[in-house]
This record gives structure tokens, sequence and C-alpha cells, in this order.
């Protein structure tokens, strides 16, 4: 079995204006937080601390996320594993991860 990327936009196509849309929903903003830990995370809601929502609204803030170019999913038979793109996105923006996983008022983790 050959595991595969979603689709998602090259590091040069991200843009900064769906990267903020994407994050200004504070699941998403949450799943942010989740997956700053540089792991590797499968779909799983309970894994991810959102067991109240459904799996599909769980896929859908997933799906928002890497077609604005903030992970990477890799998909393993029926199981699908998210990254965050944190090299790319540092990159392309500097600084705006670490503004955004700042706690306000607080330091950087």
């Amino acid at each position: 079995m050959v595991d595969e990327r979603l689709p998602q936009p090259d590091t040069g196509d991200i843009e900064l204006v769906k990267v903020l849309h994407a994050l200004g929903d504070p699941v998403r903003l949450q799943l942010l937080a989740v997956y700053a830990d540089g792991a590797e995370h499968s779909c799983d809601t309970c894994e991810l601390g959102l067991e109240r929502l459904h799996k599909s609204t769980v896929s859908h803030h997933m799906r928002v996320m890497r077609e604005a170019g903030i992970t990477s999913t890799r998909v393993a038979g029926r199981n699908r594993y998210v990254r965050l793109r944190r090299a790319d996105l540092d990159a392309r923006f500097p600084g705006l991860l670490d503004a955004l996983l700042t706690p306000l008022g607080g330091a950087a983790s």
C-alpha cells in the first residue's frame, strides 16, 4: 500500500488572506495548537480533544486548513494523518505562527 498526500498549495502559493481566514475559526485555531507539537496526528476526534464535534465537522475544518496551506494530510489506506506545515509557513510568513500560538500576554511556547 502506497501513502499519498492530499492536494495542497505549494509553499509559494500559500496566501496570507487564506491562512488568516482559515484560522479565524476557534476550532481551527484549537487544531493549530494541537498540530504545533510537530507530530503527525490521526483524524481521531478524541486524540484532537474535539469529542463534542461530529467527525464530518472535524473533517471539514481539516480540509479548510489543508486547502489554505496550513497543514499537510497523508492518506494511508482508510486513515488520514495531518501535520502542520511549520517550515513552509515560517518561510512564507516569518513569525506568524509564533504570534498565533503565543497566549495573549504570555511567552512563546
